[in-house]
């Protein structure tokens, strides 16, 4: 960790040495007695709202978390109807800044149209709004609760599409100590540790993980040429929880992380960076008046280096994009009305970071031009939302003020000899905007429950949108400082129906439009510029099945989605297209089998459909089925062998075709490895 982490981590565990110290004093000798061991916090945030039964909403548990056959956090992910990133490459084979996620096949430029939270705090980087997948440790988590659709609540503002929620793992659902370890048959390897210490009534977490190797070829065999490398990656993340009750209802959790990432890409120098450091400092009290208070600083760094495809030397050197991000929220639920459960709250968020850049030579390596761009967004929002349940009917309503804010805008570009070659001075503004949503379930029957629900939502754009060009060449991207808030008005109906003990099965319709809505725009040839689009409508089909009977299960997620643009003037030829990088439909089947305690097996099945790699949908993405497995086979009382596969057909995924230039994602990959304490 580095000095600033380091103080971070002071500030924030020093708080819990006081109450955690006072639970040690007057400790006898039967300090090992478990009545005394007994942990009596959660480490959790407040309970769900009642409302998560009238939305969609899919919960992952640990048990699945934890059996992924890549061990990625974006492939426990694939398994929730609708969930998407911007490319199909996972963590280790892509540009972190295009690591967007979104949900509803509603498109999107690399940035995250989907809220995600790890407990409780916003993930997205505060310069680009991607998602650090790399640093989500999936052994680290309990369950991942997603929300498709807008939402109004805490952090609604960034909701445009849905919530993803990572929970962290309480001690109890845990071993003290996890363990693992696994290399594949390319030399690759993983490792990680969880650590949990009882300490009083509370209970401290410390964990790490480590995934470093030569990667995979993503260029094809007849497209390779002497400066073609392999996508190689090393990436690290560690992270120290704390938790310690002040009062019998109110604890306190204090978490610090940090992670760095190490990624080549394509060629021989193409090398990119992304590291960040984060603390956060939550107060949850769980009486009548229970409350949650949350407050969080992020500092995030990325780095590139472009190399040309021609002459395989720099281009460009994105040399740092240093950024901050910090807020909070606060949320109390009043026992102020029978049969009524209320929120009402406020949260806050800030985003400031800047570029810096040179573009270079391609012969010389001379410094051609020179590069800052950057500002600042900020939103504050303002809720209330009331669950009212009257007998077998629930029904929910929530208004949500925010004010959005974009200042200090600037972009300028000098050359070698610090002339001015293009500058931009972008005016502040601000605005307010008023967000709602609405719904109802009923439990029509004693296994069946309908449901309805209406909703708006916001996104403010990027700091990367407003003001970052950029180049994957041959194609020029322009950014624009101009750029609108999205906007989202959505409608959705669909049942839960459990006609028997063991299967479960949940389906929603939903009609989703996303007003000026930003997106890269074809404006000339090998020319894109950011643009707001007059719309984006969706309109689909979404479908989640669970069943287990006795030692099988199944678990299943389907998603149709008819998504087109709504284009005049400049993006008028886009009328009536599918947009960029989103596939009609998506598919997953898992098939488990635990046979007798601590043996699982699991196959999964995944598709998706053609898609579109640019707008005026050229460049087309070949549909893709892949095969997954995994096996866990007890060895001693806590250890197991670990035997994963992905993609064992071998299946050519195209993640990438810009004018028939490729880039491939994950080919067959086998893994073998142990784990202690799972």
């Amino acid at each position: 960790m580095t000095y600033r982490t380091r103080l971070l981590a002071c500030c924030l565990i020093l708080p819990l040495a006081g109450p955690l110290a006072a639970q040690d004093e007057g400790m006898d000798d039967a300090v090992g007695d478990a009545a005394v061991e007994e942990i009596i916090v959660t480490g959790r945030g407040l309970d769900p709202a009642l409302s998560t039964a009238v939305y969609a909403t899919t919960t992952l548990e640990r048990e699945t978390i934890v059996a992924s056959a890549s061990g990625r956090i974006e492939d426990v992910l694939r398994g929730i109807a609708g969930f998407q990133q911007f490319r199909r490459s996972d963590s280790r084979s892509s540009n972190p800044s295009a690591q967007g996620v979104t949900l509803r096949a509603l498109g999107g430029n690399a940035t995250s149209r989907a809220l995600v939270l790890l407990d409780g705090v916003p993930l997205a980087d505060p310069f680009f709004g991607y998602i650090p997948l790399s640093a989500i440790a999936p052994e680290t988590l309990g369950t991942i609760r997603v929300t498709r659709g807008g939402g109004s609540g805490p952090f609604g503002a960034g909701a445009l599409a849905g919530t993803i929620e990572l929970e962290s793992a309480e001690p109890g659902a845990v071993s003290p100590l996890l363990a693992s370890a696994a290399v594949n048959d390319r030399g690759e390897t993983e490792a990680s540790g969880v650590l949990t210490q009882s300490l009083g009534r509370g209970f401290a977490i410390a964990s790490g993980r480590w995934d470093r190797g030569q990667g995979f070829f993503t260029t094809p065999d007849n497209q390779r040429v002497p400066a073609s490398a392999r996508a190689a990656f090393d990436s690290w993340n560690a992270a120290l929880r704390g938790v310690a009750p002040l009062t019998d209802t109110v604890e306190v959790q204090a978490r610090v992380a940090a992670f760095r990432d190490n990624r080549t890409l394509r060629f021989e120098g193409a090398d990119s960076f992304s590291q960040g450091e984060e603390a956060s400092l939550r107060l949850v009290g769980r009486g009548a008046w229970a409350f949650d208070a949350l407050a969080y600083v992020q500092a995030r760094d990325f780095g590139n280096v472009v190399i040309s495809s021609t002459r395989f030397t720099p281009t460009l050197d994105q040399r740092r994009t240093p950024s901050t991000g910090t807020g909070g929220k606060f949320e109390l639920r009043p026992p102020i009305l029978e049969g009524h459960d209320i929120r009402i709250g406020a949260d806050y968020r800030r985003a400031d970071g800047q570029l810096q850049e040179e573009a270079l030579n391609a012969v010389s390596g001379a410094v051609t031009e020179r590069r800052r761009a950057g500002g600042a967004t900020s939103n504050l929002g303002l809720f209330v939302e009331d669950d009212w349940q009257i007998g077998p009917l629930l029904i929910n309503g929530g208004l949500r003020a925010d004010r959005t804010s974009i200042t200090d805008g600037f972009y300028r570009a000098v050359n070698a000899a610090g002339v001015v070659v293009s500058e931009i001075a972008a005016p502040d503004r601000s605005d307010w905007a008023l967000n709602w949503r609405a719904g109802a379930s009923f439990n029509a029957a004693r296994r069946l429950d309908l449901r309805a629900a209406a909703y708006t939502g916001l996104r403010v754009p990027t700091l990367n949108e407003l003001y970052r060009p950029f180049v994957v060449f041959p194609v020029v991207t322009e950014a624009n400082a101009a750029l609108q808030n999205e906007r989202l008005r959505g409608y959705e109906i669909g049942f839960d129906w459990q006609p028997v003990n063991a299967l479960v099965l949940s389906v929603t319709a939903f009609d989703n439009e996303v007003k000026d809505a930003i997106a890269n725009v074809t404006i000339g040839p090998n020319l894109r510029r950011r643009a707001n689009l007059p719309a984006i409508a969706a309109q689909g089909i979404e479908a989640n099945l669970a069943a287990k009977f006795g030692t099988v299960s199944l678990d299943g997620a389907l998603a149709w989605t008819d998504a087109r643009v709504r284009g005049r003037g400049t993006s008028a030829d886009l009328d009536g297209k599918r947009p960029a990088q989103t596939p009609a439909w998506s598919a997953s089947m898992t098939l488990g089998w635990q046979p007798a305690p601590r043996w699982h097996l699991a196959a999964t099945l995944r598709h998706v459909s053609a898609q579109f790699e640019d707008d005026r949908q050229s460049d087309r993405l070949a549909p893709a089925t892949t095969i997954d497995a995994f096996v866990a086979a007890p060895l001693t009382r806590r250890l197991s062998a670990v035997l994963r596969g992905e993609n064992l057909t071998s299946e050519t995924i195209v993640t990438r075709n810009q004018g028939g230039s490729i880039d491939l994602g994950t080919p067959r990959t086998l893994w073998a490895g142990l784990r202690y304490g799972f």
